[in-house]
């Protein structure tokens, strides 16, 4: 492998991306190849402290769907100046837990800000940090929701409609970004998404 890979993890709430992820570092150790694990948002010590005020039910603050998408913007900026682009120019690979197309999915296309005009915004902040290779896990959310264990974050906690809309905004994504994004069913069992996720990342790095 001579160049860094960019990988990126995408789904609705209890998609199983997080289970996947962990699979998939056994599988590039397994290879001997060098990669890192990130997440958004968070990733650096900024990007978490903008996570915290996110997620966070305790005080009620209410985020505007604007102010949502400036916050999910500005650690997406400092995510790829600090931790992104300096692994990819160590020639590690870099695995993703949600990325643009999550700003895309949530905020233009769920909270109705409209999804080209995010595209447009979040262009400006990725510039050359475009993902090599998506992949989608594809879940019912009513599916996906019952399998959160842990008490439900500030956008968890949203009605159901709006988790449809966000599963509706990636599947325009994959209509959009066909040879980026790949699609896996979720509600396969675990060794069959992993084995299809490997699949697609082979093919990238080989």
């Amino acid at each position: 492998m001579k160049k860094g890979f960019f990988i990126t993890f995408e789904g609705g709430e209890g998609a199983g991306k997080t289970s996947l992820i962990d699979s998939i570092k056994k599988y590039l150790e397994s290879e001997k190849l060098d990669y890192i694990v990130t997440r958004e948002p968070g990733g650096t010590k900024f990007g978490e402290n903008v996570r915290e005020l996110l997620l966070n039910t305790k005080d009620g603050i209410k985020i505007s769907a604007k102010a949502e998408l400036c916050l999910f913007l500005a650690s997406r900026s400092q995510h790829i100046k600090e931790v992104i682009l300096p692994s990819l120019q160590k020639n590690k690979i870099v695995l993703c837990d949600r990325y643009n197309d999550s700003s895309i999915a949530y905020q233009g296309h769920a909270r109705g800000l409209g999804i080209d005009k995010v595209i447009e915004f979040s262009d400006f902040i990725i510039e050359k940090a475009i993902p090599d290779l998506t992949l989608y896990l594809d879940i019912d959310p009513k599916i996906g929701l019952s399998r959160v264990k842990t008490s439900f974050d500030r956008i968890e906690s949203e009605k159901m409609e709006f988790h449809q809309k966000i599963r509706d905004g990636f599947h325009i994504l994959v209509k959009k970004f066909p040879i980026r994004i790949k699609i896996i069913d979720a509600t396969k069992s675990r060794e069959d998404v992993l084995k299809k996720a490997i699949k697609n990342i082979s093919e990238l790095i080989r």
